[in-house]
């Protein structure tokens, strides 16, 4: 069907239909590249559903995906962590090396916890082991889930829309261990820290992260450190052909290695809301003022805020994708704009 990627656009798989793997990740095994995420086939923006369960795509050349069905399926009973009433976001797979086992890591974002499921093998089946999970009993946010080049699990978590963290996993990934390092601390919306994705490239830890505004596009920020604890030192926005502003209108949920090319993932989740840098700095502005007096927003800017697509109010049924290779510039990743390339 396809011989390019074309970020932004609509994307369809080999039969034809939108491809529904939002807030995703893509595994890699024995050649075959595997992409997870939410179904939003069904979440219309007027309505309770929100994630109709986890799909999942597999392909051999990143342009063409072959459904493979549900990684994880939706379910009508209320107390099941799939009940597709629940605010299921960002689902993210690691194995253990201690167990062999597949371990997925889902957030819930009407509890701010975790579900965590185990499996034999990538493709399933999982079974939930851990439900209403809180690292250090916080509210937990968007996250990564990433190993040193030890092979040491990690996960980095976005805490009470205050902090970012990580800790060390366990052996087998379903808890935490250790103290916490913080890397942005006691920071306040929309400057709040979240859309998490890590990375590891010669030798040094990169993490990107974007603004809070719920569904809104904004800013992201690169930050690089010579260990994966930190200290993270920040490099600016990465995406460089329109520095500060949305991010191509898009939020990074992963980075993954393709053929020993870095590319970025990520959700151009309202497609019909564009963001330029005036709506930017309006909506900045005006939740930024719910706790800083220093930011004034007149009552139109809050209206304009309230209106947008923060959270429930979006139609991410409609959801796109930008995928984009990440090239290196003075040891600074960039993401440039391609309206159409080849992996």
């Amino acid at each position: 069907m396809y011989d390019s990627i074309r970020p932004g656009q609509e994307w369809k798989d080999t039969d034809g239909k939108r491809i529904e793997a939002h807030g995703g990740y893509i595994h890699e095994e024995d050649g075959i590249y595997y992409w997870y995420g939410e179904n939003k086939e069904k979440t219309f923006g007027d309505s309770k559903l929100w994630t109709y369960g986890i799909r999942y795509y597999s392909s051999t050349d990143l342009c063409n995906w072959k459904n493979e069905g549900f990684l994880i399926e939706p379910s009508n009973n209320r107390k099941d962590p799939m009940f597709y009433e629940r605010r299921i976001d960002r689902p993210h797979i690691i194995r253990s090396r201690s167990t062999g086992k597949y371990v997925c890591w889902i957030k819930y974002n009407d509890t701010s916890s975790f579900s965590i499921w185990t499996a034999d093998r990538f493709q399933g089946p999982y079974t939930c082991i851990k439900k209403e999970y809180r690292i250090l009993g916080k509210k937990c946010g968007d996250f990564d889930l990433i190993c040193d080049e030890e092979g040491q699990p990690y996960i980095f978590v976005e805490t009470d829309h205050l902090d970012l963290i990580s800790m060390k996993l366990t052996d087998d990934c379903t808890d935490v261990t250790g103290e916490p390092a913080y890397h942005y601390k006691g920071i306040r919306p929309p400057f709040t820290r979240e859309g998490v994705a890590c990375f590891r490239k010669d030798g040094k830890y990169y993490l990107l992260t974007s603004g809070m505004m719920g569904y809104v596009p904004n800013p992201s920020q690169i930050a690089v450190a010579d260990q994966i604890e930190g200290p993270y030192v920040s490099l600016g926005d990465p995406h460089v052909d329109e520095p500060g502003v949305s991010s191509y209108n898009s939020q990074v949920s992963c980075i993954f290695e393709y053929k020993g090319k870095l590319i970025a993932l990520a959700d151009r989740w309202v497609p019909d809301y564009v963001v330029d840098k005036d709506v930017n700095d309006t909506l900045t502005r005006a939740i930024a003022s719910n706790y800083d007096k220093k930011y004034k927003a007149t009552f139109r800017e809050k209206l304009q805020m309230m209106r947008s697509p923060m959270m429930g109010s979006a139609n991410t049924s409609r959801a796109n994708y930008v995928m984009l290779p990440i090239e290196f510039e003075d040891c600074k990743p960039v993401i440039r704009w391609k309206k159409e390339w080849r992996p």
